[in-house]
């Protein structure tokens, strides 16, 4: 007799080692929700896409390293929500923007870029300046941005290493008790005016843009302020976000597991049943089939297959489903044989019910529990296989599933040059995912096989 999904479920709830298996599960499926609704698309689209990612550091510790250090490193901030005014005096108006930072570190940033859009007509000023925590205000830069007798949007980048920044800062010797010659511009402007050592607090810099006569705005006005500690996971080679690619791959992942193993086990369940079932030659031919593709060494073909046909991750599932099925046909095939021998289904062929209907409705449900336990075990070998041909650089090289992550990360050399964060992170996920349905298959080994429990 077949136990019902209730039945299942009561016995599965008595084993711990799967329910901690859920439970990871699903903290999986709240880290691809999170991924879903915090992350834009386009980020996600725009992962091997070098440009999107300049304001980002280059290979930086995640920011929870300075938790342990009596020296604090310098975080890396990106503000892109300035504080706005405007103002119009007569014929002059200028429009503001102001970008607190808290500086608590205890040394200097590696460099400062503003960014900024601008919208004018005419040739507007553009000055920034920085009032430090000391009160002093140094002035940065002063330029005129490019005439324009019409409406236009200009883009900028002003640079801690331009020349005028240096300029306007080496004015400013007269408050220093040592030389500036040899210091950078983030030096002078984050150190104290005796030691040259690190000033903390409060700095507001400034941006202001001054026109005449004209409507001004500025769009997309951003801070960046360098260091070398970034975000929950840190930075790879490319300066890319590994939060964003390590939280996209979570869902990537649980869709090629799940939809490998469902489709493998689900093909490979009715084949099998339909041989077992119909017997003699029927049987004989499917078997030797099914032998065939058994006997192919499944790797060095998905190889062959993502070199010549194309790598594309849809494919790869395709690939990796064709692969997947024969053992689940060869073990059904079994149990079907079994099964069909029994009274009742004797009683439904006697009764004139056709071959699909006694295999549906008598066979298959039978083999409910083993179902739910091959789904699970399958999982974590479609998830390792595809993080493998990643690895080898034969993935799909626009997802950032966690194999290509751990593939950039050999490439750029990450293991002997010892950015971990690279590394530890997407191979703690591949582990973990496949540790819960692991779990989750045990225990359903334990219903489908009674003796597990004794």
């Amino acid at each position: 007799m077949s136990l019902s999904s209730s039945e299942i479920w009561h016995e599965f709830s008595k084993n711990k080692i799967g329910l901690a298996g859920i439970g990871i599960i699903i903290l999986l499926f709240a880290m691809s929700a999170v991924a879903a609704v915090t992350i834009p698309v386009a980020t996600f689209k725009e992962w091997n896409n070098p440009a999107s990612w300049l304001t980002f550091p280059k290979s930086s510790l995640p920011a929870w390293v300075n938790f342990f250090l009596y020296e604090k490193i310098p975080e890396h901030k990106i503000l892109d929500n300035p504080q706005t005014a405007s103002q119009t005096v007569g014929e002059i108006s200028v429009i503001s923007d102001g970008f607190i930072i808290d500086y608590e570190y205890d040394a200097f940033p590696s460099d400062f870029i503003y960014e900024y859009t601008a919208r004018y007509s005419g040739a507007p000023l553009l000055q920034i300046s920085v009032i430090r925590p000391d009160g002093l205000e140094l002035q940065l830069t002063s330029i005129s941005l490019p005439k324009s007798s019409s409406e236009t949007s200009y883009h900028g980048l002003i640079f801690s290493t331009d020349d005028s920044v240096k300029k306007n800062l080496r004015k400013n010797a007269a408050h220093f008790a040592f030389p500036l010659d040899l210091l950078s511009a983030e030096d002078i402007v984050f150190s104290t005016t005796d030691t040259n050592k690190v000033l903390k607090g409060r700095y507001v810099f400034q941006v202001n843009l001054y026109s005449v006569d004209s409507q001004t705005d500025i769009k997309d006005s951003k801070f960046i302020l360098g260091g070398k500690i970034y975000g929950l996971i840190g930075t790879d080679e490319l300066r890319r976000d590994l939060a964003v690619g390590l939280l996209w791959g979570t869902p990537l992942a649980l869709f090629i597991g799940i939809v490998v193993a469902v489709g493998s086990v689900v093909a490979g369940l009715i084949y099998g049943v339909f041989a077992g079932y119909k017997g003699k030659k029927t049987d004989e031919a499917m078997m030797r089939f099914n032998d065939v593709i058994y006997a192919m060494p499944a790797l060095p073909l998905l190889i062959i297959l993502a070199v010549t046909i194309g790598n594309s991750i849809f494919l790869i599932v395709g690939f990796l489903m064709i692969f997947g099925w024969v053992g689940i046909a060869k073990v059904s095939r079994s149990m079907a044989m079994q099964i069909k021998t029994l009274q009742y289904v004797e009683a439904a062929k006697i009764m004139g019910q056709k071959d699909i209907k006694v295999i549906f409705k008598h066979i298959l449900p039978q083999l409910l529990p083993y179902t739910f336990a091959s789904i699970a075990i399958s999982v974590p070998a479609a998830i390792t296989t595809e993080a493998g041909l990643s690895f080898l650089g034969l993935g799909d090289p626009t997802f950032p599933t966690w194999g290509q992550i751990l593939h950039d990360a050999n490439t750029f050399g990450a293991a002997a040059r010892g950015l971990w964060w690279w590394i530890v992170p997407p191979g703690v996920m591949i582990a973990l995912t496949g540790l819960a349905f692991v779990f989750i298959g045990n225990a359903m080994d334990t219903i489908v096989n009674p003796k597990l429990k004794r």
